[in-house]
C-alpha cells in the first residue's frame, strides 16, 4: 500500500492508502475523500479530479499527457502544477504523494 496526503483547499490533510495499480482519483472515492467528485469515473473526459501535486513530487509523477492538458481547461484556477488525479497511477515511486485540492472543482 502506498501513502496519499490529500490537503483540502483550507489546509487540512487527510493521509490515506492507496492500493498499487489504481488512481489518485480511485483512491480518494475509496476513501470518501471530500473534493474529488470524479463525475466521468476516471475516462478523462471532465476536469472534476483536479488536483494540486506538491513540487517536490512534479518529477516522479510526470507532466500530463495532451488529452489530460486538454481537459485542464475546463479546470477551475489551473496553475503549472495541476493534473487530474485520475491520470495518476499509484506506484511505490509516489508513497508520501501530497496533493492538495483547489477550492471548486469544475
Amino acid at each position: 500500500m502506498v501513502q496519499i496526503t490529500y490537503v483540502d483547499a483550507k489546509g487540512t490533510p487527510r493521509t490515506v492508502k492507496g492500493e498499487v495499480g489504481s488512481t489518485v482519483m480511485e483512491t480518494a472515492l475509496r476513501n470518501n475523500v471530500p473534493g474529488i467528485d470524479a463525475e466521468c469515473g476516471g475516462a478523462c473526459a471532465c476536469a472534476t479530479c483536479h488536483v494540486y501535486v506538491a513540487e517536490e513530487w512534479q518529477d516522479r509523477v510526470g507532466p500530463a499527457e495532451p488529452m489530460e492538458q486538454d481537459m485542464l481547461d475546463f479546470a477551475s484556477d489551473v496553475r503549472p502544477n495541476s493534473r487530474l488525479c485520475c491520470q495518476i497511477r499509484v506506484t511505490p515511486e509516489i508513497d508520501g504523494l501530497t496533493v492538495t485540492t483547489p477550492a471548486r472543482q469544475g
